[in-house]
């Protein structure tokens, strides 16, 4: 599919539209079209409104990608390889192997808030852009699964089947992503991953590397911070 878009969109259309802009001025502008994208959703944003918002002229946003639909799968992409980088300078900057789990989770609760429904609704329903999401899905469960083989090589967490556990995270990723479990429960994103971390970690954590319970201090109610959108 990819290359008969690459095929229809070197037709004069796209020749006569390409213009060559510097390095920084392309960076900046895909870092504003990025946000637009990601706060409103791809469906409804066309290009001559991209180009109107961003302040240039459409042959300046061709310049950056051929088609709307390769300038999508950009920002997809650099949403989960900007994500990605950060959560692992994050992991690896943690010791401790059994708080290694917690700082992932957390860091994929922060790398959420920086999309919408509206973007995680147009990608999974987009083939193109689900691909690229189930990727990088499966891609956070084997993470989560070599965290737990860690932790249990070091003793800190129990022998138990990692790779079902960490399916387990991606399910509850997706139903984060979607929504779903935000609506049935009234957490935020963040108290989500919170809780998922607790629970991973008192489930999997053994008797000579148990760690701290949660602590019981009063949360604030949940309906006090909503649900990001």
């Amino acid at each position: 599919m990819t290359a008969q878009t690459d095929s229809r969109d070197r037709r004069p259309r796209r020749t006569a539209r390409r213009r060559v802009v510097d390095t920084s001025r392309r960076e900046e502008l895909l870092r504003q079209a990025e946000a637009i994208i990601l706060t409103e959703g791809f469906t409804a944003v066309t290009m001559d409104e991209l180009a109107q918002r961003l302040g240039c002229s459409k042959a300046t946003l061709y310049s950056l990608a051929s088609t709307k639909e390769q300038l999508v799968l950009a920002v997809t992409r650099a949403f989960f390889r900007e994500a990605t980088a950060e959560i692992e300078r994050a992991v690896q900057a943690e010791p401790d192997p059994r708080q290694r789990i917690r700082v992932y989770l957390t860091g994929v609760g922060t790398a959420m808030r920086r999309h919408s429904h509206a973007f995680y609704d147009d990608m999974v329903g987009y083939e193109p852009t689900a691909q690229i999401y189930r990727t990088n899905s499966a891609a956070a469960a084997r993470r989560v699964h070599e965290l737990i083989e860690e932790g249990v090589q070091t003793g800190v967490f129990r022998a138990l089947n990692g790779h079902f556990a960490a399916q387990v995270v991606a399910v509850t990723i997706d139903a984060v992503q979607s929504g779903v479990l935000l609506e049935r429960t009234g957490l935020t994103a963040g108290d989500a991953f919170s809780e998922l971390g607790d629970l991973l970690l008192d489930g999997l954590s053994s008797e000579q590397g148990a760690v701290e319970p949660p602590s019981t201090a009063v949360r604030p109610p949940r309906d006090q911070v909503s649900a990001p959108r």
